[in-house]
């Protein structure tokens, strides 16, 4: 999925490429975030870090960056972080450039109830989507980005602080 090189992300959701359109709406990327968000809660049984929503559009609307992902969520995140360094060099440009879709998104998503702010961190909605949820009609893409999603909320849940798995990936907090 090629994003546009634009910063500004003012054009109406009609006016948008068809594709950018398709895969980066709030209400679908607002879904890949409650999955993450939910997933994660459902782990750690604690809220996840807000600052860990930014990453899961990027990696996850991503087919190389997917690609490379491991199959569980018991994975050693250190391990495969170092194995990996040279494909993450793109993920913070891609964190900036996804950033507003990633604040839409999560502005949708709890205006829908699909999450809700927890003292600084997200958490389960009223309304939560089950693991097994989806659309009446989708797309072999659209389900492994979902699957993507939820894989990132579990394995992030184990792993240590949100501090650490976002300077895994090349970020400051």
């Amino acid at each position: 999925m090629a994003i546009s090189a634009r910063r500004s992300w003012d054009t109406s959701w009609n006016h948008r490429a068809r594709e950018e359109a398709a895969n980066l709406n709030p209400a679908f990327c607002g879904e890949l975030l409650s999955r993450s968000v939910g997933e994660y809660r459902r782990v750690r049984e604690y809220p996840m870090p807000f600052p860990l929503a930014f990453l899961i559009l990027p990696i996850s609307l991503h087919p190389k960056t997917r690609s490379i992902l491991p199959g569980n969520a018991s994975a050693s995140f250190a391990t495969w972080v170092v194995d990996r360094q040279a494909f993450l060099t793109e993920i913070p440009e891609r964190i900036i450039q996804l950033m507003p879709i990633t604040r839409e998104a999560i502005l949708f998503s709890a205006q829908h109830n699909l999450i809700a702010f927890d003292q600084g961190s997200l958490t389960y909605g009223a309304k939560r989507l089950g693991a097994r949820t989806r659309p009446p009609i989708s797309t072999d893409e659209a389900d492994e980005i979902r699957r993507t999603a939820a894989l990132l909320g579990r394995w992030f849940a184990s792993q240590g602080s949100a501090s650490s798995i976002l300077h895994g990936f090349g970020v400051t907090p």
